[in-house]
């Protein structure tokens, strides 16, 4: 018995036609959809702020009116936590919508996540919670569950507890779920997108992803046929390492051990996933609080062809009056020039200047007006990229967690009941693995100083302030290289700005992997905007990026 899952969005602002194509491009039973992030949660709540009747993904209720009576012509139960922060809205909405285009679909929810009242000062705080309520849900008969903030696998553990009647005690069967949730829940990442190795495909317009779960836990991930981009080994390698850390991957219905994972090529476009096991989730719920952090303006300078630091010094010099009463500022060059350059824009460098502060006044026209004024009287050649503006707000993200009882998670049905969900009934408090042995390292040979991206993979990602890069090996013997010669210490070699920062690395030999957790380096979490690239997406991209000496016969 085989329960297919799909998924239709990684994110909210993903490919609107991609409900269509899943519903119309092959078998499935249950097509999930992914709305939220940290990010989102703060865009909603200021949603919700200017409207309280707001709060959820409105793009989902716009796909539903497209895709709602194909969904109910194909019998594919909708299960998505596009709700937001208003699963009850979004739920009301969606039937609404069935009524007068004269579709009979059962809409349930999920509530219990929102504990903002309990926290005073925040914008939206949000408890992950599990599946099991989306279970019940299912289970009494809906057709489409929306939920508010459960954990982005939650989507997948859920649907399979219902089909298959796994009870909460079932943790290998659950962890299962659990990876095969994390696989499908960035959508196309799975099938080729933003994959280090992307040549090895077509990936102009890859498909979105579907796992093919059985009752023991295991499934193989694919896609529709004729649709883009691949999925192999190494694509679901990727997701699997994306935004995690060590081998344990903690949730509210079970902590998966990713280092159990084992995977395997099961035909074109085929991964089989199986000897996951899982442990008793930890005794306490993940909470993400949102709240705005003051205001934030940003100015970008263009300098061209000579003196390029000189003119930044100068310009700098200039508006060091108007920033004194900011709390933080922060100018970085970036040498985007070259020498006799055969364009202006190659002959062009920036200078960045992000200024923040809880008065808005002090970021907004103090700034705006300093950096105007200077249009005539500063460094030859000076325009910038865009006038400054009067200063937007920007948030800050922060993890606490709370007791398993601390939340009413609540399914409520199609028909108004109200079913409370029962916390889990075993816990484990998360105690570190003990790292597993290394590979006996490649004999000795020569080498060649080259990029590691060579020989390696990486994806990286934020989780609040923390950043993530998963590291990978394609072949034994690169891992057998890769094991001893990226150590932490490299790694901070590497990327000098993880040098004051403490980092982690984590050995999983399963996947030929290590995860490296850059704890600090995003401030606080990606509304902060606290570096070039705030959720350290191509952080990996940069460490693939880097030179180190590398076996020949690597290469």
């Amino acid at each position: 018995m085989t329960l297919r899952i799909g998924n239709a969005s990684g994110f909210y602002g993903d490919r609107f036609d991609a409900m269509r194509e899943m519903l119309t491009g092959g078998d499935l039973d249950v097509l999930t959809g992914d709305y939220l992030a940290e990010l989102t949660m703060l865009i909603l709540g200021r949603d919700r702020l200017k409207d309280p009747g707001a709060g959820y993904a409105r793009t989902f209720l716009r796909q539903s009116e497209d895709c709602l009576g194909l969904a109910h012509e194909r019998g594919v139960k909708i299960v998505t936590n596009a709700g937001g922060l208003n699963p009850a809205g979004l739920a009301d909405a969606v039937r609404h919508l069935a009524d007068r285009l004269g579709i009979p679909v059962r809409v349930a929810h999920v509530e219990g996540d929102d504990l903002t009242a309990s926290y005073p000062g925040s914008l939206a705080a949000h408890a992950y919670l599990g599946g099991f309520g989306i279970a019940a849900c299912l289970r009494a008969g809906a057709d489409i569950v929306v939920t508010g903030r459960v954990t982005d696998a939650a989507l997948v553990t859920g649907p399979a507890a219902a089909h298959f009647g796994w009870r909460e005690t079932d943790h290998d069967r659950l962890a299962g779920a659990v990876v095969a949730g994390h696989v499908l829940e960035c959508g196309a990442q799975a099938t080729g997108g933003n994959y280090a190795f992307f040549r090895d495909g077509d990936v102009r317009r890859p498909g979105f992803p579907l796992a093919e779960l059985h009752e023991d836990g295991s499934c193989v991930i694919t896609k529709h046929p004729g649709t883009g981009g691949f999925v192999d080994v190494g694509t679901v390698t990727a997701q699997l390492l994306y935004e995690t850390a060590g081998a344990r991957y903690a949730g509210p219905d079970v902590t998966a051990r990713l280092d159990t994972v084992r995977l395997g090529q099961d035909g074109p476009d085929r991964v089989r996933i199986e000897g996951v096991r899982g442990e008793a989730p930890p005794p306490t719920l993940k909470v993400g609080l949102n709240k705005l952090g003051g205001f934030r303006n940003e100015v970008v300078f263009v300098l061209t062809g000579l003196d390029v630091e000189a003119k930044a010094a100068l310009v700098r010099e200039q508006l060091e009056p108007a920033l004194g009463k900011a709390s933080d500022v922060r100018w970085e060059l970036v040498r985007t020039d070259r020498p006799d350059a055969p364009s202006e824009e190659t002959a062009s460098a920036l200078l960045r200047l992000v200024v923040r502060d809880p008065d808005q006044e002090v970021v907004g026209r103090a700034l705006s007006g300093a950096a105007v004024e200077l249009a005539l009287a500063s460094y030859p050649g000076f325009h910038v990229l865009a006038p400054p503006g009067k200063g937007s707000p920007y948030g800050v993200f922060e993890d606490v967690y709370v007791p398993h009882g601390a939340v009413d998670h609540v399914a409520v049905l199609h028909d108004g009941r109200r079913l409370p969900v029962p916390p889990a009934p075993d816990t484990a408090v998360l105690d570190e693995v003990p790292e597993p042995p290394l590979p006996e390292p490649l004999p000795t040979g020569p080498t060649r100083h080259a990029p590691l991206g060579l020989v390696a993979g990486a994806r990286s990602g934020d989780k609040g302030g923390d950043a993530n890069v998963g590291v990978w090996a394609r072949t034994d013997d690169a891992w057998r290289w890769l094991a001893h010669a990226l150590t932490a210490d490299r790694f901070r070699e590497l990327i000098p700005e993880s040098r004051p920062l403490k980092v982690t690395r984590h050995v999983l030999p399963n996947l030929r992997a290590l995860n490296f957790v850059v704890e600090g380096i995003l401030g606080a979490g990606v509304a902060d905007r606290h570096r070039f690239d705030p959720q350290a997406k191509a952080l990996g991209e940069w460490l693939r990026s880097r030179h180190l000496d590398i076996p020949e016969a690597l290469l």
